[in-house]
């Protein structure tokens, strides 16, 4: 651990992805910046652990190539990739059916407007919602009037078969929110994505992700083990020390910068994942399988090593299944769900981990204002993070990147 300086220009409090990306632009604008972490690592939510050969995220996270924030931080092709195929399976009535992006999968659309998903207007009315959010600029998007994402939905003149059976499961598990009372901008911004990027994890986990958005920064600025108890004006207390500095962007996740800050905490949403390594793959696609048969038990699964096989040991696969909410279904439920939903016996298959996150993302309900909620608080006090933009790593990446500017507007 780097020795804690006694003052700074500006102190960053949070070492995830927010931290790293306000640091990243103080750091190209030549300012004396110090972050302090409490962890003993970088990468905050975003982090990965290796057990007994498995490669398990905490809690199943993909990241976006068309994220805007992403290749302008970090080199896409370094991160090494492993991609999942587009678009979804939906298990419903006994059979999977697959829905894809008519712009990502033009060879895909006759067996889209033929799922028996919906009604053929649903599929038809979905493909031009999804469309015209990735053709119309973001601005006019986020000019629209806000609804929640369920009214959106509704609006777009989707009916409540093609939104139970399909949108709802796949939203929930993106949103963790199954009421679907998400900001309508928020759905315009991830259906945008979805449509314009590919989905994939790196093939040493997503901990690559911050490690590679740290990778440029001068370590000895970098402070791990420090705690931070106290922030105000001019001063932050980290690990028992304090360190004056005129300007302090607080980049801690939701709950702890609105603690320090003394600001009312946002509405945390949580999700848990099951993880099971079981000998062979149940599915041979890397791809994301949702629940259309309305049981509201797994929000969606997926077989990792599908599509990264480094996630797994030689002779094995791995399995991640996600349900929204921070208090676990019995394992036997999740067993039951997992053979009904792909088809094959799972209750022999190793169960590896059980990773609940109480505060997986922040609620997200709508008025968002265009998605950015201000950041500049007075008296130098600055904060960061997908709590003030979307709630998602684009979100907490472009969030550090906008509070580093309105500190370097305010010098």
């Amino acid at each position: 651990m780097s020795t804690l300086p006694a003052s700074a220009e500006v102190v960053i409090v949070g070492g995830g992805l927010a931290g790293l990306a306000a640091a990243r632009r103080l750091d190209r604008a030549g300012v004396d910046w110090h972050l302090v972490e409490g962890a003993e690592r970088l990468g905050g939510r975003v982090a990965t652990d290796v057990v007994d050969g498995f490669t398990l995220d905490r809690g199943f996270q993909i990241l976006n190539t068309a994220y805007p924030r992403v290749p302008a931080l970090v080199d896409l092709d370094a991160l090494d990739l492993r991609l999942f195929a587009s678009g979804v399976l939906v298990r419903r009535g006994g059979a999977l059916h697959r829905l894809e992006s008519p712009l990502r999968a033009p060879a895909a659309v006759p067996a889209t407007l033929t799922a028996n998903v919906g009604t053929f207007a649903d599929r038809l009315r979905f493909a031009a919602f999804a469309a015209r959010c990735a053709t119309v600029a973001p601005r006019k998007l986020l000019a629209e009037p806000e609804v929640t994402a369920a009214e959106a939905l509704r609006r777009a003149g989707l009916s409540h078969r093609i939104v139970e059976e399909v949108l709802r499961p796949f939203l929930s598990g993106v949103f963790a929110d199954r009421a679907l009372d998400t900001s309508s901008h928020v759905l315009a911004m991830v259906l945008r994505s979805f449509a314009r990027g590919r989905l994939g994890v790196p093939a040493s986990g997503m901990a690559a992700l911050p490690a590679a958005v740290a990778a440029p920064l001068p370590p000895e600025r970098l402070h791990l083990s420090s705690p931070v108890t106290a922030v105000r004006a001019g001063a932050v207390t980290a690990g028992g020390a304090t360190i004056t500095c005129r300007q302090v962007v607080v980049a801690a996740d939701p709950v702890t910068a609105c603690r320090l800050l003394d600001l009312p905490a946002p509405p945390m949403r949580a999700l848990t994942t099951w993880y099971f390594g079981p000998a062979q793959p149940p599915i041979t696609e890397p791809i994301l399988l949702v629940d259309g048969d309305r049981r509201e038990r797994l929000a969606n699964t997926a077989v990792m090593s599908n599509a990264a096989p480094t996630y797994a040991p030689p002779g094995r696969a791995l399995v991640a299944a996600s349900a929204v909410g921070d208090t676990p279904l019995p394992e036997p439920v999740v067993r039951e769900e997992l053979t009904r939903l792909y088809g094959v016996p799972a209750a022999d298959w190793p169960l590896l981990r059980v990773v609940a996150l109480p505060h997986a993302l922040p609620a997200a309900p709508p008025p968002l204002n265009r998605l950015r909620r201000p950041v500049a608080l007075g008296d130098g006090v600055f904060v960061a993070g997908d709590h003030r933009d979307s709630p998602s790593i684009q979100g907490a990446l472009a969030g550090g990147w906008r509070a580093a500017g309105a500190l370097l507007s305010a010098v």
